[in-house]
């Protein structure tokens, strides 16, 4: 606080009994927001995710990771291609409509990339992946993705911080 007054801290060893203290405090980290699309034996399929990141230049790689209680955990999981979309700022219904429905592909423009994989329109950046690897990660997994095809335009994104969405300007 710029105030003068004490800032509340908390000091705590994240356990059971601290789990919400702990997710509170990952969320003092900003984070992009994204839908991840994939094929499934259902069809097309999308999530909502911020638990994207750059991972390798040489060769190019990405990586997210998915929660094993996700009812759309195994066909992510098991995907052989997806395609990550970083969200623009008036994207907030997009992130929202992949929350409540994954198989609900009746949007204008979505289209076919590598793999067959759906392909959303109007997003920051776009990166169309092939599975490289999938490593464990506790109540998650860690999806790495090789990059085959990227696009990208300028504009502000939409981000997560402490529970709310917000705007990622860069200029």
């Amino acid at each position: 606080m710029m105030d003068g007054s004490p800032m509340s801290e908390q000091v705590f060893t994240p356990d059971t009994t601290h789990q919400r203290a702990f997710r509170d405090a990952l969320g003092h980290f900003a984070t992009g927001v994204t839908v991840i699309t994939t094929r499934s034996d259902k069809g097309p399929l999308g999530i909502t995710a911020n638990s994207f990141a750059a991972l390798s230049l040489d060769p190019a790689l990405v990586m997210w990771a998915p929660a094993r209680f996700s009812r759309r955990f195994d066909a992510f999981a098991q995907a052989t291609h997806f395609a990550i979309h970083v969200l623009a700022e008036d994207q907030l219904w997009l992130a929202r409509h992949f929350v409540r429905d994954g198989l609900d592909f009746a949007l204008d423009g979505v289209d076919e990339g590598v793999g067959g994989v759906p392909l959303l329109p109007g997003c920051l950046a776009r990166f169309e992946c092939a599975r490289h690897a999938v490593h464990p990660g506790g109540d998650h997994a860690i999806v790495v993705g090789e990059v085959l095809r990227v696009q990208a335009r300028t504009g502000a994104g939409l981000s997560f911080f402490a529970g709310q969405y917000g705007r990622i300007d860069a200029g």
